[in-house]
């Protein structure tokens, strides 16, 4: 939820003869002990669902602060994490950085909506100009930020915490006037200033849970409100370049409401690229209410203790995390991904805790790198069924050709699979298997080839196996 103390509230030849996954102790041509009946399975690139953005997450409330150093992480110790978090060789491969807006770079009152705006940039924003820095170096390029308030004294309640909704909206008179148009020039101001570091923000969104009153930074907007100020700040977005997303609600079902009503709309329907919405009130379901991109935009499980585990049956595991980021997916048809905290500290559902000087990593973490390293901005969703009810299948075609078949299999029983490659463009190749397992973290194992457009496989029980796919170079 974008929250720093409410997480407590919110809860993919082999030839004809061989059969090859070496996970597990499977050998070639068996299936292993107590595996299931084989299941087949359907990839079909002619089969086409939504584009991808990518997959990120934040660190916002100080946290990039924190990563940089604050609390006594060494320089050593800050590139380990950057590398799980941004590397696509050994880390997850992250593609997408959200940024939080706060009041910072206006902070007091410059006298009124229609005076000069005091604008003051320390090039910092609390750790996060570094931290983009630094994922850019990792060739992240999708940088969105998020205001989650605009300035106290641009509210009805007059501060930056507890809710209360810009001046100006319907049903928010205030004595010190109309704020809209000077809320929607501070918000691209911001992009601008990072502009200036070298970092070129992509998406702009105006509110962060506007069905939400926090005990710390929060503004509430109804979904008519929505609309309305998205139909004043739009065209200032547009002016600048800026993609438009709207409205992050903390929850799948309740984003639903805001996203109907922008459609409803023309003018706002316009302006807005991309429809938002957290997991935390309510999961995905299904498709939001549009024909226009959609992220989960954030959300991590609830949970009491930090945990490092894949599968314990807690809720904020590892396989938690794989399943929610699947049924997002294939459930939600969501183009980006954005966990919330990438690392943060003490009892954190994020995928690292820093701790002082050093750190630990949950195996949330690769539950995230099966998807997001393998999956690349610019991929499609493709065709991926089966008929095994326990195996959840995905899969997608990234711009190099490369075809991405990601299978979490929930059967407490490993599950031999009888892949059939179709309208992919190829039916020769390579197959390399990825696991994510109690002892496996994103692990990559050998190569097999695909013969005949097949691929036979067996995934092993209670885990996640991505399968990077290949044509030969002579196909």
């Amino acid at each position: 939820m974008g929250r720093i103390t409410l997480l407590g509230l919110r809860r993919w030849t082999v030839t004809s003869l061989a059969v090859l996954l070496t996970t597990a102790g499977v050998t070639a041509g068996a299936s292993p002990a107590g595996a299931g009946a084989q299941a087949s399975a359907t990839i079909d690139g002619s089969t086409r669902h939504q584009p991808i953005d990518g997959f990120g997450i934040s660190e916002h409330f100080g946290r990039a602060q924190i990563m940089r150093g604050s609390q006594g992480l060494p320089a050593q110790r800050q590139r380990e994490i950057l590398d799980l978090l941004f590397s696509r060789g050994t880390g997850a491969g992250l593609s997408i950085l959200r940024l939080g807006i706060d009041s910072g770079i206006q902070p007091t009152d410059p006298g009124g909506p229609n005076a000069t705006p005091k604008y003051v940039w320390d090039r910092d924003d609390k750790g996060q100009v570094w931290l983009a820095q630094q994922a850019k170096a990792y060739g992240v390029n999708r940088f969105y930020a998020d205001a989650w308030t605009a300035p106290g004294y641009m509210k009805t309640n007059g501060t930056d915490a507890g809710g209360g909704t810009l001046c100006g909206l319907a049903g928010a008179s205030c004595p010190s006037g109309d704020w809209r148009r000077a809320y929607a020039n501070y918000l691209v101001q911001y992009a601008k200033f990072y502009a200036q570091e070298g970092i070129r923000i992509n998406d702009l969104g105006f509110t962060n849970e506007p069905d939400w009153t926090a005990t710390y930074d929060s503004m509430r907007l109804t979904p008519a409100q929505a609309v309305e100020f998205t139909k004043v700040f739009g065209p200032v977005a547009r002016a600048g370049g800026y993609k438009v997303v709207c409205c992050d609600s903390f929850g799948w079902n309740q984003q639903k409401n805001y996203t109907s009503a922008i459609e409803a709309d023309a003018t706002a329907r316009g302006y807005v690229d991309t429809h938002a919405g957290h997991t935390y009130a309510s999961k995905v379901d299904g498709p939001l209410p549009t024909g226009k991109r959609t992220w989960m935009s954030e959300w991590s499980p609830d949970g009491t203790t930090w945990n490092e585990a894949w599968d314990d049956g807690s809720g904020y595991d590892g396989f938690t995390v794989a399943s929610a980021v699947h049924d997002a997916l294939t459930k939600g048809n969501t183009s980006g991904y954005v966990y919330w905290y990438g690392a943060s500290t003490g009892a954190t559902r994020g995928l690292i805790q820093m701790d002082g000087a050093n750190y630990h990593v949950s195996k949330r973490l690769w539950a995230l790198a099966n998807y997001s390293r393998f999956i690349r901005p610019g991929a499609t969703r493709i065709g991926a069924t089966t008929s095994d009810t326990g195996l959840r299948l995905s899969a997608f075609r990234n711009t190099d050709g490369t075809v991405t078949v990601v299978a979490l299999n929930a059967a407490a029983t490993a599950t031999p699979v009888s892949f059939s490659l179709r309208n992919l463009g190829f039916t020769t190749g390579t197959a390399t298997p990825y696991v994510t397992d109690n002892s496996r973290s994103t692990a990559r194992q050998q190569a097999v080839p695909v013969t005949g457009g097949s691929l036979k496989a067996t995934v092993p029980a209670r885990s996640l196996v991505t399968y990077t796919v290949r044509a030969n170079s002579s196909s």
